[in-house]
């Protein structure tokens, strides 16, 4: 046995590892650094922006709480009729390809396909653009809103069910291909019992986004509480605008706490 034991020094990371961290890093700063050199920040506008900030604080001073009966209720009840409306429609579109884009349920690559496609063109278009689309077509109003936001939840809705079906035990699904049922069985009897809790609580998640969203498409003519945001922008009524401001607030922190007691008693 050789009396000499050779040294071991401890490396918290291997040095492969150690290149791998130090490439992420430099792509990092490097990204950083090309984005402040080309989003040409002005200092002057950074100076005087608490300046600014306080002086549009002022002028939104006293809310006008007049304005919320007359015109911003009736808008905020259309933005939660355009959300709801909106992700029941998203739910009818979004579970075929959902049943679609799960490799395990769907064995045809080609229908894969289409299903994917299909939910990341919908998850890529931000909801503005597809309110700027509808508005296009439909012209202003609620159901350029709807379609929006319906639009838009289908890769959200599609994407996660999927993701759960493939996620799912094999064991009821195989012991109903055994026993000989069909396809709409094994789907009902089969994946949807294990679906269900998880489908809800996406349904509910993006329900909740959906009012967020909601609320802005108006800026581009969509319908809802946007649109009355953005008439008091424009004509720089800042205590109507303060008042919608906060009647949004509000109804995004309801919506929040309804979602959660619903999980809590339903899920």
């Amino acid at each position: 046995m050789s009396n000499s034991i050779a040294a071991r020094t401890w490396q918290r990371h291997p040095p492969l590892e150690k290149f791998l961290r130090f490439v992420v890093w430099f792509a990092i700063t490097l990204a950083v650094v090309q984005s402040l050199r080309h989003i040409e920040v002005i200092p002057e506008f950074l100076y005087d922006a608490p300046e600014q900030m306080g002086d549009m604080l002022g002028r939104m001073w006293p809310v006008e709480w007049a304005y919320y009966a007359s015109d911003v209720q009736a808008a905020l009840i259309e933005t939660l009729h355009i959300a709801t409306l909106g992700t029941l429609l998203a739910i009818l579109l979004a579970i075929p390809f959902g049943l679609m884009v799960a490799s395990n349920l769907t064995q045809n690559q080609a229908l894969n396909l289409i299903a994917r496609v299909v939910l990341v063109a919908s998850r890529s278009v931000n909801s503005l653009v597809w309110a700027l689309l509808f508005v296009a077509i439909f012209g202003p109003g609620a159901v350029a809103g709807t379609l929006a936001i319906a639009f838009r939840s289908i890769g959200f809705v599609g994407k996660m069910a999927g993701e759960t079906i493939e996620q799912m035990p094999r064991g009821p699904i195989e012991a109903l291909q055994a026993a000989g049922a069909s396809k709409a069985a094994q789907i009902w009897y089969g994946y949807w019992p294990q679906l269900k809790p998880a489908f809800l609580s996406i349904v509910l998640l993006r329900w909740d986004i959906n009012v967020r969203e909601s609320a802005v498409l108006g800026i581009v003519g969509a319908g809802g509480v946007g649109m009355v945001l953005d008439t008091a922008l424009n004509l720089f009524q800042w205590p109507r605008v303060a008042t919608v401001l906060v009647a949004i607030f509000a109804i995004v922190i309801v919506t929040e706490i309804v979602v959660t007691q619903i999980r809590k008693r339903v899920l």
